[in-house]
């Protein structure tokens, strides 16, 4: 039997090698020495002989995805909004069905940043006006539709579960009443997609970014402290940074179990059968069975 090819971020590692190279090439940046910092949904590799870092999209990812991402991340760093900065070269750089982005590199401690760290940034954005191009609305619930039909790793009856579920949930969002004004969103703020800075948290990872409630991203935050082992004051901290508790509002039971759908199924659409991946979607799906909210996950 032939030993299972290696992969990074859903490619094949020596697919990304050269994708890599090429990008570099394309931009003058040096590839040599290149070390992966993030195998998940992208591959995110650190330049040292560059001084930068490289994220290469999973193939068929649309190019004008990234081309927006670039110019919302060009217009908040015009702002001074705390956002880690792209590089000044041109892109983002089309490889094949790849589209590389280059950003500036930000030596990390061993410690993630706290969820405090990101209430001041995420307020700033909330609060910021619309930008001078179209950023894309929030649509949670199509989202998971679009994750589920193309889930081929779980049993038909959990396939149907989460869809009656998402169903009672649209429903459910109908009746919502927001407290917050809509704003500009981050799209996934957590703990792994903001780094230290010496003037602070920066934000980063901006392919999630969107147009709707505030809430979505603060319910996003009190997830990752609750599901991930923070710990409650990971999130007290942050609530009383940000001026608001969303676990005190009325519709957050509705966005949390929403947002935490859409965690679970956009994990389950890239799973293959018998992976380490599809085993902890199967351990969540049966967490919602049982309504275990307090159920710890493990990061994917």
């Amino acid at each position: 039997m032939s030993a299972p090819v290696a992969r990074i971020g859903g490619f094949a590692e020596s697919e990304v090698s050269d994708v890599l190279e090429s990008a570099c090439r394309q931009v003058g940046l040096d590839p040599s020495g290149a070390q992966v910092l993030r195998g998940h949904t992208n591959a995110v590799f650190r330049l040292p002989a560059a001084g930068a870092v490289a994220k290469i999209a999973r193939a068929g990812t649309p190019y004008a995805n990234v081309r927006r991402t670039v110019e919302l991340v060009r217009w908040l760093t015009d702002l001074g909004f705390p956002t880690v900065e792209l590089l000044a070269v041109d892109q983002p750089v089309a490889v094949g069905a790849h589209t590389v982005t280059f950003w500036e590199y930000l030596p990390q401690p061993d410690v993630p940043v706290p969820a405090a760290d990101l209430a001041i940034p995420l307020r700033t954005l909330h609060r910021l006006p619309p930008p001078p191009f179209e950023v894309r609305p929030l649509d949670t619930v199509a989202a998971i539709r679009r994750s589920l039909d193309a889930t081929t790793a779980l049993p038909a009856t959990d396939i149907d579960y989460l869809s009656k579920r998402v169903d009672q949930l649209e429903q459910d969002l109908e009746k919502v009443r927001f407290a917050l004004p809509p704003g500009l969103l981050q799209g996934d703020p957590q703990h792994r997609n903001a780094l230290h800075h010496p003037g602070g948290a920066v934000l980063c990872d901006w392919d999630t970014a969107c147009h709707g409630p505030a809430e979505l991203d603060l319910v996003t935050v009190e997830i990752h402290c609750r599901r991930f082992g923070y710990g409650t004051s990971h999130y007290e901290d942050f609530a009383r940074t940000y001026g608001f508790d969303v676990t005190a509002w009325s519709g957050y039971t509705v966005l949390r179990d929403l947002r935490e759908l859409r965690m679970i199924t956009t994990n389950a659409k890239r799973a293959a059968a018998g992976s380490l991946i599809v085993t902890e979607v199967l351990r969540r799906v049966e967490g919602l069975r049982r309504d275990d909210s307090d159920l710890r996950w493990n990061i994917l």
